[in-house]
């Protein structure tokens, strides 16, 4: 098996994009990572597409692929579509990987694109996320999930009605609600993570917030779903991401010097399980696969990202992919250890919270970070010495947890 590497990288802002398509943003990303790995459209051999709003929101259901990459030129290369919810594109990224890594294939795209916000469809908008948990047994999962909030005191305010929300938000509230009493985290230590991040977006000129603010300002922003505020929970994006992927072959041609490794990768799904068995979560199952793979440990990571759609699970996966033990995910974030300038880094783009999250494009986002973090080319809030980083995407939710999770490891 040959080594894969990323060789061309690019994102588009992110943030409501009304006047622009799924085509539009697409073209957007590709040229730009094409652009970035010094090569035409016509190097590409395949590619992954992968999307998870354009059938709940436009009614493009199949093809999406192959509509939004015909548009832009590619022809008789092979074409295929990964939805995996928010783990889409990381999900591509692995498929890419082992299309690589086997010899079908020398030079590989990866493209992420989603478009949430519709402003004349929004009872839709907020129905799409049901598409990412069975439907079937919707009702028995979301009452398993809401049951790990219970059995702790709760504030006034948490029987507050305060409006329209993605179901998945009552679903962080109540996972950072068992987290609170199983470990004695504390919401100020939720909040740290939100501060931590929106402090961290001012510095990423492609990020949807860019506005610092503190412990005290998230903690009395609008109430979502206790203990979650507006700032804690990621907002809804548009955007694209697209990677370049290429064998040890194909790297022959092109700038060695900007070439990324992916060291290791692993896609998990999950297992039955309690909710005090938090060891067997898929995130912790894939870590450990992409570190073997990788043959490293998380001690030796220098620079993560990790899939805050909330701010209660950056704490939760800062435990699952072994920063720290199970419990101490908030000291974590209040030692300042995972802050730009810290031991190891963590959302230094300013996570899904502040940089935003469009869920099908989110994988390739994060690995845009990490690239360029292993490049030096992240400018102020570059991570001195950057060699190894890891990114956490996880996707849907299925059981008592999230129904798919990929970590990859990557080398400069």
């Amino acid at each position: 098996m040959t080594n894969v590497y990323i060789v061309g990288t690019a994102i588009t802002p992110l943030g409501k994009h009304l006047d622009k398509s799924v085509k539009q943003l697409t073209r957007a990303s590709v040229d730009a990572a094409l652009a970035d790995a010094g090569l035409q459209k016509e190097a590409i051999e395949a590619a992954w597409f992968c999307n998870t709003r354009q059938g709940a929101l436009e009614g493009q259901h199949g093809i999406r692929g192959q509509c939004a990459l015909r548009a832009y030129g590619f022809e008789n290369i092979a074409i295929a579509n990964t939805d995996n919810a928010c783990a889409s594109s990381s999900s591509g990224l692995i498929q890419g990987y082992a299309g690589i890594a086997s010899g079908l294939y020398d030079i590989a795209l990866v493209v992420g694109t989603e478009k949430m916000n519709f402003p004349e469809k929004r009872a839709e908008m907020f129905e799409a996320f049901k598409g990412s948990w069975d439907r079937e047994l919707a009702d028995q999962h979301l009452a398993a999930l809401l049951a790990m909030g219970e059995g702790m005191p709760l504030p006034p305010e948490a029987a507050l009605a305060t409006g329209e929300r993605s179901v998945f938000m009552d679903i962080y509230a109540a996972q950072a609600r068992f987290h609170m009493r199983t470990f004695g985290t504390t919401q100020r230590q939720i909040a740290a993570v939100a501060s931590k991040n929106h402090w961290h977006s001012q510095f990423n000129p492609d990020a949807q917030y860019r506005t610092p603010m503190s412990v005290e300002e998230v903690l009395a922003d609008k109430l979502i779903a206790w203990p979650m505020t507006r700032s804690m929970c990621a907002p809804m994006s548009d955007g694209s991401g697209a990677l370049v992927l290429a064998s040890e072959r194909a790297l022959a041609k092109l700038d060695r010097h900007r070439a990324v490794r992916i060291r290791g990768i692993a896609l998990s799904s999950g297992t039955q399980r309690t909710p005090e068995q938090y060891d067997r979560h898929l995130t912790r199952i894939a870590a450990d696969r992409a570190y073997e793979m990788a043959g490293v440990g998380p001690q030796d990571i220098s620079v993560a990202e990790l899939h805050d759609a909330s701010a209660i699970a950056e704490i939760i996966h800062s435990e699952n992919v072994r920063f720290c033990d199970y419990g101490e995910g908030g000291a974590l974030v209040e030692s300042g250890e995972s802050r730009l300038g810290g031991r190891r880094p963590i959302n230094v783009s300013g996570g899904l919270l502040s940089k935003g999250h469009p869920i099908g494009a989110t994988g390739a986002i994060q690995i845009h970070e990490l690239v360029t973090q292993l490049r030096g080319e992240a400018g102020a809030r570059q991570v001195e010495g950057a060699r190894l980083a890891l990114a956490e995407n996880g996707g849907g939710f299925y059981g008592l947890e999230e129904a798919a999770c990929v970590v990859t490891i990557l080398e400069r």
